[in-house]
């Protein structure tokens, strides 16, 4: 990360450990089975971005020459901010906000799409990544959210109903 860059480039360069430590203080605060779910995908979507950047084994922008060699199509930050992004939409816009929430949570779509946007153009602005494996970082994130949460939405193999039996047992233990 360069010294000379702009501020607003140098926190985004720090996007793994904010989403990361955001993701996991709502998982703790909710206890909710759908939040765990909703990480589960995220979690699977960023596996998913590697395996096949290994297939495609395309190195990053030159300015990386320095470094080990790594490897940058898709873009894995593109592909999970995205993945929650679309997720948190379709949540948001599809299902009731859960009861640990406040109401005003359903409008978190309204901060998560500027700041995935912000995510995806900081990637080529820090050279991280070109436009094309930012694009198919992004078109990633979004077909596994929309996949996984079609999933939730039709309770395939019971997933949806499974996990609530799950929070429930859980919120029993706890006393809740």
């Amino acid at each position: 990360m360069g010294t000379g860059l702009p501020l607003w480039l140098k926190l985004l360069d720090q996007t793994s450990k904010i989403v990361t430590t955001l993701t996991a203080a709502v998982l703790l605060y909710t206890r909710s089975a759908g939040v765990a779910y909703f990480v589960t995908g995220a979690v699977l979507c960023a596996a998913l971005g590697k395996l096949i950047k290994r297939a495609i084994r395309q190195e990053r922008p030159l300015q990386h020459s320095g470094r080990k060699v790594t490897y940058g199509m898709p873009s894995s930050h593109a592909s999970t901010c995205t993945f929650f992004a679309t997720y948190i939409t379709m949540a948001c816009l599809q299902l009731p906000v859960h009861s640990t929430l406040p109401s005003s949570a359903m409008f978190a779509p309204m901060v998560v799409l500027p700041w995935t946007f912000m995510i995806v153009i900081s990637r080529v602005r820090l050279g991280h990544h070109t436009w094309p494996q930012v694009a198919a970082g992004t078109t990633l994130g979004a077909c596994c959210a929309s996949f996984w949460f079609k999933l939730w939405m039709d309770d395939t193999a019971g997933v949806k109903t499974t996990a609530w039996e799950v929070e429930a047992m859980v919120r029993s233990w706890l006393g809740q």
